[in-house]
């Protein structure tokens, strides 16, 4: 049997946009967010975005963003050009709050959307795996049993992925008990993006 065609990227990112498959389960209502470009070299999986993301429509747009943006030590028109950054979070809407900060990301949308970006972004050399989330649904079974072994073996998985913890702001007791993260991940990370930054 013959496979579909590839649809046109900015035809699939207008239906991720258009997309409610699971707008009953989002107390605040689906507002997609997503950045890509078949020019882009660097992947950014986080998990879903927050309030302030779906509040104003920007991927990381919060202070998260802002230290992810140190981390990689790239200016916001930088991370912000899809033709170098491309942004697909786990989730793409604001899943809303729980007990003890935001819910997981809906469990739809990386199944339906993920590998058909995939395949229009060729050029992309290296994925950041930010989060638990994103790292259980790339790297599955090569992952280690908890978020801090598996950033501890991120040579592992190098040159594919990167995977970072989560640059949120409630994180700030892991990045103290685990100072070899920014000791040795983030001067490699920053070493491995230096290269999109010159492009």
């Amino acid at each position: 049997m013959k496979e579909a065609p590839l649809r046109p990227l900015p035809e699939l990112l207008a239906a991720i946009r258009a997309c409610e498959q699971c707008s009953a389960h989002l107390p605040h209502g689906p507002r997609p967010v997503v950045q890509a470009s078949p020019a882009a070299r660097l992947l950014i999986v986080g998990q879903a975005p927050g309030r302030r993301v779906h509040d104003t429509g920007i991927p990381w747009n919060d202070p998260s963003g802002d230290r992810l943006r140190f981390w990689l030590q790239m200016p916001r028109e930088v991370f912000y050009d899809e033709r170098v950054v491309a942004i697909v979070p786990t989730g793409f809407c604001y899943p809303g709050k729980g007990k003890s900060g935001d819910l997981p990301p809906r469990p739809e949308c990386a199944p339906a959307w993920h590998a058909p970006l995939l395949e229009l972004m060729p050029k992309v050399e290296l994925t950041l795996l930010i989060g638990r989330h994103a790292q259980e649904y790339y790297l599955r079974d090569n992952g280690r049993r908890t978020l801090t072994e598996t950033v501890a073996a991120w040579r592992d998985y190098l040159p594919k992925y990167l995977p970072l913890p989560h640059p949120s702001p409630r994180n700030i007791a892991w990045f103290k008990a685990n100072p070899w993260f920014e000791r040795e991940v983030v001067p490699e990370l920053r070493r491995r993006v230096a290269p999109f930054l010159n492009a």
